[in-house]
């Protein structure tokens, strides 16, 4: 069975910078495309980037383009989300999920695991 377990979540000041780990485990990664999203209070879930099997294609939302980089060591069987020039607004619970590697998306309906997520909090 998949189990995803997020890490690296916490309080930084706007501007500063965070990286996030997603450890996979129960099977093997490269056969799994992996996402990032997110989920503010009173908000629904967001989707925020994407990466493939094997790194070689990655999608972002706008609004973290140019900001966050998504990243993936196959051997440590860890997926990253490294978090640039952090905004009040960025500020969530920020999940990992998996899907069989059969191209990106950024709808979370069709990723079939989920990690128990991890709090960032960007003061102004």
């Amino acid at each position: 069975q998949v189990q995803l377990v997020e890490s690296g979540g916490g309080l930084v000041q706007a501007g500063g910078s965070l990286r996030l780990s997603c450890v996979f485990s129960g099977r093997t990664l490269s056969d799994y495309n992996i996402a990032w999203f997110r989920q503010a209070p009173g908000n629904e879930r967001e989707f925020v980037t994407a990466i493939g099997w094997n790194g070689g294609s990655t999608l972002y939302a706008d609004s973290v383009k140019g900001r966050f980089t998504v990243s993936r060591d196959n051997a440590k069987n860890t997926v990253y989300l490294q978090m640039n020039s952090l905004k009040p607004e960025d500020t969530a619970v920020y999940y990992c999920a998996a899907k069989p590697a059969m191209g990106l998306t950024a709808r979370p309906a069709l990723y079939n695991y989920w990690g128990q997520g991890t709090q960032v909090t960007v003061s102004s």
